[in-house]
């Protein structure tokens, strides 16, 4: 994370026109390589995979995920998509990430499907033949000044009492048994424990989304907004990059998936932000 300075252009916020002060993070976002596309069919049992269509130019790392077979049938079109278009349903592109071009110690990709909305069916597989086997980048899909929801999974605590997990009182120090629990756990009848009295447990690496981040900039140069001595934890930015407005879940070099806003606020698109300053000083503690 780190610090920016900005003029607020938002017309209901009382500091409009002014400059404000607001935390920041920046994700780098080396682009995805679109793998594979593949179509669904609606059937009685809901979403049926219809057939797929895999790209001749993987990359060297996904035999790290699959066991590709020896003789892959890997085509370079999708036109026999289009034989099945009364049947089609939805169609999605299967993407793969590229961490060997950023700063995390990793080489394994991860691979997901990714839903192509709006249009027609047509307007969809034609969108998926110009993008098939390419490169996707972050300002292919999202704008400066649009809002996105957050996945991640969260910083992993490991297991904790109800005091840190809840927050609950500390009992006196005569309580009976315990002081970092709950004086009584449930009453005669019902003759159970009901799941909202706060117990020990798994506390944190939870699937989180957060929705509404702004995306304040979106670059192409990270050495724009690396602080000197690099990122604490993880190093330098070296390629693209998004800055978002806030926080987000998880620790660094932790995968995070951005995606179009489930309930946009209003608006739903803002005006790109005029950045007066960004923080480039080091967070080396």
């Amino acid at each position: 994370m780190t610090h920016i300075f900005y003029v607020d252009n938002f017309k209901g916020s009382p500091n409009y026109g002014k400059e404000i002060f607001k935390a920041a993070t920046v994700l780098e976002t080396p682009p995805m390589r679109v793998c594979a596309v593949r179509v669904y069919e609606k059937t009685y049992d809901g979403l049926k995979a219809l057939t797929e269509v895999w790209s001749k130019d993987l990359p060297k790392d996904m035999e790290r995920k699959f066991t590709l077979p020896k003789e892959p049938k890997f085509e370079d079109n999708i036109e026999r998509l289009n034989e099945y278009l009364d049947r089609i349903s939805e169609v999605r592109i299967i993407a793969a990430t590229q961490p060997r071009l950023a700063s995390v110690p990793k080489k394994k990709p991860d691979v997901m499907e990714i839903k192509i909305g709006g249009g027609s069916i047509e307007e969809q597989l034609k969108y998926a033949d110009t993008v098939f086997g390419k490169e996707l980048t972050v300002s292919n899909v999202f704008k400066e000044g649009s809002f996105v929801d957050v996945i991640s999974i969260t910083k992993g605590k490991g297991f904790q009492g109800p005091v840190k997990r809840f927050g609950i009182k500390i009992l006196p120090h005569k309580s009976r048994k315990t002081k970092r629990g709950v004086a009584a756990i449930g009453p005669w009848h019902p003759a159970r424990i009901v799941y909202t009295v706060p117990r020990p447990g798994q506390m944190g690496y939870f699937h989180r989304v957060e929705y509404n981040k702004r995306i304040l900039k979106i670059g192409s140069d990270g050495s724009e907004i690396t602080p000197e001595g690099g990122f604490v934890r993880y190093g330098l930015v070296r390629g693209n990059y998004v800055l978002i407005e806030g926080s987000v879940p998880g620790p660094v070099k932790r995968l995070v998936k951005l995606r179009y806003p489930a309930r946009p606020p209003i608006p739903k698109m803002m005006e790109p932000l005029k950045i007066t300053y960004v923080s480039l000083a080091s967070k080396q503690r």
